[in-house]
């Protein structure tokens, strides 16, 4: 462990730095539980305070991971009657999270560079247009549950006792949640987004139960991730960077499960929106 131990020693940020880091963690913790997209307040900060653009998104991903739990473990009760669906649903995230994390690590760290900033506008597009796709998804899950409700009373059952986990889900909500595993292996940010987006449209369950899903699945895509970044590629993680993420995701992430409804989800869109900008502008800069 001593690649561990040098690590940990090479602390290299000043004080406003570091406050800057942890507001950045708290942030991201609180608006991950809420809207997602947190990373998009904390890639830019880590790039902007100079950690290379890999690494940053190493040693964040992995700082997030305690957020991650939090938040999940806050949402578990979320999770009845879509058990069995979830557990089908982690091995697709844990096999996308693996490729998305080799492609990080075997790839040159120039085409992510170049890639990079494709994905922060992808990702910026999803935190964008987020209401419009939770007003659709929304629509789309109330007709579906007129339709179960309408076939139960046909049936002679009662109407609120349908499981909304009964039967079997479309097989594109697997290869969707593959294919947005390898984004979030190779990309953390706005893969919740990405996530809600996907379960939402195409998970046999409420909104609620998607959400407790997709927070399920952001965890693990990002375990499974720094597992790989610990094996394969320890020394590219800055280990301060990840204890600074972890201690204030945590917190944020517990007060986002708190207070977080009372906040303005279009004030936090916007800050989004604003950083992503920025740390586009700051990876195109250096391109040029």
């Amino acid at each position: 462990m001593e690649w561990f131990t040098d690590a940990l020693a090479g602390f290299h940020f000043e004080w406003w730095q570091v406050a800057l880091i942890l507001l950045a963690g708290l942030w991201a913790g609180l608006i991950n539980t809420i809207v997602g997209s947190g990373t998009l307040v904390t890639f830019p900060v880590l790039v902007t305070m100079g950690v290379p653009p890999v690494t940053a998104t190493m040693s964040n991903a992995m700082g997030l991971i305690a957020g991650n739990l939090t938040g999940a473990w806050g949402y578990r009760s979320k999770l009845k009657g879509v058990e069995h669906t979830l557990l089908k649903l982690v091995p697709c995230s844990v096999l996308g999270g693996v490729v998305g994390a080799a492609l990080l690590m075997l790839l040159p760290e120039q085409v992510f560079a170049y890639v990079a900033p494709v994905l922060i506008v992808v990702a910026l597009a999803f935190v964008v247009f987020q209401p419009r796709l939770q007003a659709a998804v929304r629509a789309r899950k109330d007709r579906q549950a007129e339709r179960a409700a309408e076939l139960a009373r046909t049936r002679g059952e009662d109407p609120g006792s349908v499981d909304p986990d009964r039967g079997s889900q479309p097989f594109i909500l697997y290869v969707l949640v593959f294919l947005a595993g390898v984004y979030g292996g190779y990309f953390v940010a706005a893969q919740g987004v990405l996530l809600l987006g996907i379960l939402g449209v195409f998970l046999l369950a409420s909104m609620q139960s998607a959400n407790a899903v997709k927070t399920v699945l952001v965890a693990v895509v990002n375990i499974v991730a720094a597992i790989s970044y610990i094996i394969f590629a320890a020394d590219r993680i800055d280990w301060w960077v990840v204890l600074l993420i972890a201690v204030s995701s945590t917190v944020g992430s517990w007060m986002g499960a708190k207070i977080g409804q009372r906040l303005s989800p279009v004030a936090l869109r916007t800050v989004i929106v604003i950083l992503g900008v920025v740390a586009l502008a700051n990876m195109v800069r250096q391109l040029l």
